[in-house]
C-alpha cells in the first residue's frame, strides 16, 4: 500500500491564553498507520492530539493557528461541522470512562445520537463493533448488564467498540493502557495492531517499549515542539538529533 497521508500538519501554533503549549508543528500522519507521540510529561503531546479533532475547542481561552488538513481539508475551517469532524476522527482516553448503562447500551449509543433506531441494524452494530474490539466473546452472554461491572481492560476495550460503532476513519489514543496491568496492555496493543488495517491511529505514549513495539512512526515532542519524526525503527535506533536519542536511552526524560 502506497504511504497516503490522511492528516496533515502545517505551521500549528497553539495558546493557553498568553502561553504557546505547541511551536510551529509540520507533521504528516499517515493512513493505515500506527502513529506514536513521545516525550516527557508536559510537552505537548496530549495538547497536540487534541488539535486532531478540536477537542480543545473545549477548553477556554485556546487559540489555535496554522493548519490540520484532514484529507485534504482544514479542519479548523469556519465551515466545519466539529460533531461530524468528531465522528470521523475519534478518542479513547487514559482512563476507561464507559457509560453508567448496560454494556449493550454503551455500543449503540452513538449510532442512536446520529440517528439509528431500527433494532436489528443496532444489534448488527453492537455486535460487530465488539468484535472489532476483540470484547464480543467476553460480554455476549452479559449484554444488557453494567458496562461498569467489567474489568478495567475490558472496560478500555469497550470504550475503544462505542468509539469503532460510529464508523470514524481516524483513532486517538491518550495512553490508552497507562491505567491497566500488563495481560490488558498486552490485548490492548494487540487490538491496535488488528485496527490499523481499517483505521488511522495516533496513539501518545509514555512507554518506549510500547511505542517500539506497536508503532509504524514515532515524533518525538520536547517543549511543545516536534524535535524529529520519521519511521519509528529508525527514530529508535538512529535518531538525527542528540535529543531524541537523550531520551529515547534515557539520559533525559
Amino acid at each position: 500500500m502506497e504511504n497516503r497521508v490522511k492528516i496533515d500538519i502545517k505551521n500549528l501554533n497553539l495558546y493557553y491564553k498568553d502561553f504557546q503549549a505547541l511551536r510551529d508543528i509540520n507533521l504528516s500522519i499517515q493512513a493505515n498507520k500506527i502513529t506514536a507521540l513521545i516525550g516527557p510529561s508536559g510537552c505537548g503531546k496530549s495538547t497536540f492530539l487534541r488539535t486532531l479533532n478540536r477537542m480543545n475547542d473545549l477548553v477556554e481561552g485556546v487559540r489555535v493557528e496554522g493548519q490540520v488538513l484532514l484529507d485534504g481539508q482544514d479542519i479548523y475551517a469556519r465551515d466545519v461541522d466539529v460533531v461530524h469532524l468528531r465522528k470521523r476522527v475519534g478518542m479513547v482516553f487514559q482512563r476507561p470512562n464507559p457509560f453508567p448503562m448496560s454494556i449493550y447500551d454503551n455500543v449503540a449509543y452513538g449510532p442512536r445520537v446520529h440517528g439509528i433506531k431500527n433494532r436489528r441494524l443496532l444489534d448488527e452494530i453492537v455486535e460487530r463493533s465488539l468484535r472489532q474490539a476483540a470484547l464480543w466473546e467476553e460480554v455476549r452472554d452479559r449484554l444488557f448488564k453494567s458496562a461498569l461491572g467489567l474489568s478495567g481492560g475490558q472496560q478500555q476495550r469497550l470504550c475503544i467498540a462505542r468509539l469503532l460503532a460510529v464508523e470514524p476513519e481516524v483513532l486517538l489514543m491518550d495512553e490508552p493502557s497507562s491505567a491497566l496491568d500488563p495481560i490488558s496492555t498486552l490485548k490492548i496493543e494487540e487490538l491496535i495492531q488488528e485496527l490499523k488495517k481499517d483505521y488511522t491511529i495516533v496513539i501518545v505514549t509514555h512507554n518506549m517499549q510500547q511505542a517500539a513495539r506497536v508503532s509504524d512512526i514515532a515524533a518525538y515532542f520536547l517543549n511543545g515542539e516536534v524535535v524529529e519524526w520519521g519511521a519509528t525503527e529508525e527514530i529508535f535506533t538512529r535518531p538525527r538529533d542528540r535529543r531524541t536519542e537523550d531520551y529515547i536511552t534515557g539520559r533525559f526524560g
